[in-house]
């Protein structure tokens, strides 16, 4: 993982167990630097990844991609990034 932000595209880089720890020392820093996110409390960050995990086929239909059928460090990386915002 060469990037070091939260977007989708450094989610997509995450491709070893080391990079996912790098991309959630991102998310990390970036909630306490201030960042705004719409799940900043534990329990909707939660409800949110469950969510986000239940409808991400409908993410990747979005985004021209096939849905993953095991999960990858890259797919829990979207999933923890999403949450972030997910409703």
């Amino acid at each position: 993982m060469r990037q070091n932000n939260t977007s989708p595209a450094a989610a997509e880089a995450v491709a070893t167990r080391e990079d996912l720890a790098r991309y959630v020392e991102a998310l990390h820093a970036e909630l306490i630097s201030g960042a705004v996110w719409e799940n900043d409390r534990l329990d909707r960050f939660l409800g949110a990844l469950a969510s986000w995990i239940k409808s991400s086929p409908g993410y990747y239909t979005n985004t021209g991609r096939p849905a993953p059928d095991d999960a990858s460090w890259s797919f829990f990386a979207n999933a923890l990034g999403a949450a972030t915002i997910y409703e």
